[in-house]
């Protein structure tokens, strides 16, 4: 499976595609980090983050898109700025008809780390690791948006195998039982710079 995962950001939109299945090596097959200058228009820059996500799926076909699903932060502007991007980056895997998922930051966190209250450098440091890179991947939303990617190749794949058995075993002209979901995520305020 490859699967693009997306940290969206409206100055940094960070971009990480990974090859893998559970309980196989993972791949790196690209990072980087889609920008947009801060000084720019809102709308000219929500159409330089979606033709750069357009480039990231050109380039690379993914089977899914892995996206950090927003939370509240004290920062209202820059939640709204990480909506808007998340959504661009939804809507161009979804008009291309590339499934997409939505992973909370301490789920992420706990695919990657064992730990949902891990900090980015844990985070930075255990990317490096499943990857066998030999630097660690830099700024901090390029690795979160492989983090991203594999969370999903080794959570997302067994949600999605169980939701696919249970409606199979639905019998016909009723709706299939719900495959069991993450428990939800009560997101604190958190300071941070702008991204």
């Amino acid at each position: 499976m490859r699967v693009l995962g997306v940290d969206p950001g409206l100055t940094r939109c960070g971009v990480g595609v990974v090859d893998g299945a559970p309980g196989r090596p993972l791949r790196m097959v690209g990072v980087g980090v889609v920008r947009t200058p801060a000084d720019a228009e809102i709308g000219h820059r929500l159409l330089l983050v979606e033709q750069g996500i357009e480039g990231w799926l050109d380039e690379h076909r993914p089977d899914l898109v892995a996206v950090e699903r927003v939370f509240a932060q004290h920062n209202v502007r820059t939640v709204m700025g990480t909506a808007q991007a998340s959504a661009v980056a939804m809507l161009c895997a979804t008009r291309r008809g590339i499934p997409v998922t939505l992973h909370t930051p301490s789920e992420v966190k706990a695919a990657v780390t064992g730990s949902g209250r891990a900090d980015k450098a844990q985070v930075t440091a255990m990317v490096q690791r499943l990857l066998r890179l030999d630097a660690p991947p830099k700024p901090a939303d390029a690795a979160d948006a492989l983090a991203l990617a594999i969370c999903h190749i080794w959570r997302g794949g067994a949600t999605d195998r169980i939701a696919a058995a249970l409606a199979k075993a639905a019998p016909a002209g009723t709706a299939p039982a719900k495959a069991p979901t993450a428990r939800p995520y009560s997101a604190r305020p958190t300071r941070g710079a702008a991204r």
